[in-house]
Parts: C-alpha cells; structure tokens; sequence
C-alpha cells in the first residue's frame, strides 16, 4: 500500500506522543556532480537526545511537465523525506512477491434501479438469484440489503 510522507507522519504522532518523543525532519541541498540533490534527515529525540536519525536522496528533475521549479524541490523534498522516515521508522515500502496486491482500484459496483431491484427480488423469490449474488455483484443501499434479507 502507497504511503506518502504525511500519512507516515499522521500514523506517528500518537505513538510519538505516547513515549514522549520528538521527530524532526530537515532538509538540505547537496550538490554531487552535476546535479542537485534534497538530502531529508528525520531525526528522534528523547528528553533532547538523539536516538535514532536516518537520512533520505532525492535527485531533482532538470524539467516535468506542468511543473514550475518550486513544485519540483518539493516533489523531491516529500520524496527524500518519505525515504529518510522508511528508513528511521523499518517501513519496508516494496511489494511482497508473494502476495496478490490489485495494482488498479478494484470498479465500482453498479448502482441498482428501482426497476431492476424489482426483477432482482422476483428473481430471488423464484430461486433463480440469491441475495449473496445481489450484494456482491451490485452496490446496494442499506434499505435494499434490508429487503432482501427479509425476503
């Protein structure tokens, strides 16, 4: 699952909190070679002391698309952050390969018509359609999911 540096920091505060911990993340430029880097440390404190520190690159681009150069440091910054706190915090961002994960939200479920619900429900009192088809197939309100179990 995607996590973006934000949602990494939403998740830390209350267990920061919990144990009196401080998180700070700062950010410098670094030139190598030719290019400009974002260098991102995420830094732990307990009672003013370092406890752990990790620090995270992110290579700027020269030019993309719809982008002025403000949005491509910051692009870079959230980039090399996201990294620095992977890094602090043992967050393992890559995909198991043994397990399935869709790469595509799965689609939404159809909507049923007052009309279609009605030859849902003849369909079922025949025995030709179960209720379990209708709620996996269709994208039920709660007041139809009611009715069908009724019935």
């Amino acid at each position: 699952m995607y996590r973006s540096c934000e949602d990494i920091l939403q998740t830390l505060k209350p267990h920061l909190y919990k144990h009196d911990l401080r998180q700070t993340i700062s950010d410098e430029m670094v030139n190598i070679g030719e290019r400009y880097y974002i260098k991102a440390t995420a830094t732990v404190t307990l009672m003013g002391d370092v406890i752990a520190e990790s620090v995270g690159f992110a290579r700027e681009t020269e030019h993309r698309k719809g982008m002025d150069s403000s949005q491509i440091t910051g692009s870079a910054s959230s980039y090399a952050r996201k990294y620095a706190l992977n890094g602090l915090w043992l967050i393992d961002d890559t995909q198991d390969a043994d397990t399935y994960e869709p790469k595509e939200k799965p689609k939404e479920k159809p909507k049923v018509s007052s009309d279609r619900f009605e030859k849902m429900e003849a369909a079922i009192a025949k025995g030709d359609y179960t209720a379990q088809k209708a709620v996996a197939q269709f994208s039920l309100t709660d007041k139809q999911k009611a009715e069908l179990e009724v019935k």
